[in-house]
């Protein structure tokens, strides 16, 4: 007897505009980083971001909807965030004024400049209006960028100085919302204020009140992510849930990561088995080692 597995695609009766349209968005910023060097590569790059946004905006619907095993984990919050956001990568890389008008009307019709929500792997709305600022100029996409900015600096912080967002990811959820805003500093939008804030909250990760949250760097940094390779040894050697339940540092470090990070209070184990502190995640380190760049760049 065989089991049949769900399948784990959308298509045009099952839906999954954020996902198609994330997708697209990557592939079409990653065009613009291929374009001098493969240009025939790029182009390929291209032609799938173009035709996975026309499947978003044809086909709409959340991917979680489409692909239920996903909710449990991973369930999206909407999909328009990732229209807007797809249109206005397009645009960047294609400089076709229909992916711009397109970017705009869903803009205005979906209401992004007032959702003000943390940038994450589900959330693009405040990366979005960033964009927009950048491409276009306009003054009321730097207003509603100057809003959520000046609304984060204002934000509740932790003893030591974090701001803090939300408990799971906070240091990626910081790191994320400073890269955002460090887009505005080279606007023009409070450039002072946004460019210290990054500095200071990047501080923190990397140690400046006692210890890092950087595996492989600094002083006293996390032996124990969350992470599965990593806390194996090297084959043939056993890895199993004894494995995971030691209190041994993990067999490799996994250097560069960044990991969930503390609480409200500062308070942060250093355990594997603590997958909402310290978990790491691609999209962890993504923004993380934009904001990174950024201030060396600036020599901030």
């Amino acid at each position: 007897m065989t089991m049949s597995r769900p399948a784990y695609k959308i298509d045009t009766a099952h839906p999954g505009s954020d996902l198609a349209g994330e997708t697209a968005a990557a592939l079409a910023a990653a065009s613009l980083v291929f374009k001098k060097t493969d240009p025939t590569y790029a182009n390929t790059l291209l032609t799938h971001a173009k035709q996975l946004f026309d499947f978003a905006n044809n086909y709409r619907g959340k991917y979680s909807d489409s692909i239920t095993d996903a909710q449990s984990f991973y369930s999206s919050g909407d999909y328009k965030d990732e229209l807007v956001w797809a249109a206005a990568w397009l645009y960047r890389a294609t400089n076709d004024n229909t992916y711009l008008t397109t970017a705009e009307q869903l803009y205005n019709d979906f209401g992004i400049g007032y959702w003000n929500v943390p940038f994450t792997w589900d959330a693009k709305s405040s990366g979005a209006v960033a964009l927009l600022a950048q491409i276009t100029g306009k003054q009321t996409y730097k207003d509603s960028l100057k809003s959520i900015c000046d609304s984060l600096l204002s934000r509740q912080k932790t003893p030591k100085g974090l701001t803090f967002i939300d408990q799971w990811g906070s240091l990626r959820m910081v790191s994320n919302a400073a890269f955002i805003c460090v887009q505005g500093a080279d606007l023009g939008i409070n450039a002072d204020a946004y460019r210290q804030y990054a500095k200071q909250q990047i501080g923190y990760i990397l140690g400046d009140t006692g210890r890092s949250f950087v595996v492989g760097y600094g002083t006293n940094p996390p032996t124990h992510p969350h992470h599965r390779s990593s806390s194996c040894p090297d084959a043939p050697a056993v890895c199993d849930w004894n494995t995971y339940n030691s209190a041994s540092p993990n067999f490799h470090v996994l250097t560069g990561a960044l990991v969930g990070g503390p609480d409200s209070n500062d308070n942060y184990k250093d355990e594997r088995s603590n997958y909402v502190s310290n978990e790491v995640a691609t999209d962890y380190n993504a923004a993380f080692q934009g904001l990174l760049a950024y201030l060396l760049k600036n020599n901030l």
